[in-house]
């Protein structure tokens, strides 16, 4: 009788440890404390392509991370077939408020300056003002492209775990915010005059939430929350000590590739500042900063186009993706 009521307390004890090691994996948990991290899917998502080009894929993303579909284009390498690789990864992130979430490439002309890159360069939608984040009410972008895109990358692109990001304005934000909050995904992150301190009221954050009928409290909460340090690229840069930074901008006055009809850009002085601001934090928490503040410029392609060929052989180099 005593063997049989141990027998039935060792089983039910090894019962409770799997049934809590199971709710555990199953439960959703949050880095910044929200109860909402929504980056445990492990499901390739379902996606048609369309090819633009020899190079030049197209992705249609069943996904369930957004609730709808998610855009995502790949320029490939040269000597990319399927089964291929593994192949080093460049994320290009776009700013808010553009009418083409691919515009790195319709304005951007990142075809032609990764164009002798060993590696795929993706760009994926982010919507209007998504600030690459898995919202508390709405889409989770973060997921989308961290988990989602990233699973379709490995399995069907041969992409390998050397990625590099880089982005302009809110794109800048994403690039440091995704390296900071996932230590060892990135080898290297760019900024091209980005939104670096989220918690700093000149950063544009609510204003351009309001100014496309959004609220903070859908995205991180009251301006107080956790969930802003959380996300922030200037409180995540001791977590970018082993990321090769690079980071750019203007001073917002006319520039040598302005037009003649040009204004001051009192936006891109105050993202400069926070860039100032950034870069000398980065550096005294040990990371590895470039920095490449051009003086006269305005918050306009041409800066971001000349960012990205400047900051190429930095993040390429960085991923073993050298010409």
């Amino acid at each position: 009788m005593k063997r049989t009521v141990v027998r039935l307390g060792v089983l039910l004890l090894v019962t409770f440890a799997v049934a809590a090691v199971l709710l555990a994996l199953l439960t959703p948990f949050s880095p910044d404390g929200t109860g909402d991290y929504r980056a445990t899917a492990t499901e390739i998502p379902d996606y048609r392509v369309n090819k633009l080009g020899e190079r030049d894929h197209e992705l249609t993303v069943d996904s369930a991370a957004l609730g709808r579909d998610g855009m995502v284009r790949i320029l490939l390498p040269e000597g990319w077939k399927p089964g291929s690789g593994p192949w080093p990864v460049l994320y290009l992130l776009n700013g808010c408020c553009q009418a083409e979430y691919d515009s790195w490439i319709t304005q951007g002309e990142a075809a032609r300056l990764t164009a002798g890159y060993r590696a795929l360069v993706v760009v994926p939608e982010v919507g209007t003002v998504g600030f690459y984040s898995d919202w508390r009410d709405g889409p989770g972008w973060e997921t989308f492209h961290l988990t989602e895109v990233r699973q379709i990358l490995e399995s069907e692109y041969g992409a390998s775990d050397r990625r590099a990001v880089a982005g302009l304005s809110m794109g800048g934000f994403g690039a440091m915010s995704y390296a900071g909050r996932h230590p060892g995904m990135f080898q290297a992150a760019a900024s091209f005059s980005g939104v670096l301190h989220t918690r700093d009221g000149n950063g544009g954050v609510e204003w351009l939430l309001r100014r496309n009928g959004e609220s903070s409290a859908k995205l991180w909460g009251a301006p107080q929350d956790p969930a802003w340090a959380a996300h922030n690229p200037t409180d995540l840069t001791g977590k970018l000590r082993d990321v090769r930074l690079f980071v750019s901008s203007g001073d917002g006055s006319p520039g040598p590739l302005d037009g003649p009809t040009a204004t001051q850009d009192d936006g891109e002085a105050a993202l400069l500042r926070q860039a100032q601001a950034f870069a000398e934090r980065a550096r005294a928490d040990g990371a590895n900063v470039t920095v490449d503040f051009y003086g006269p410029g305005t918050h306009t392609w041409p800066y971001w186009r000349r960012g990205l060929e400047r900051a190429l052989p930095m993040l390429m180099g960085s991923i073993g993706a050298a010409p």
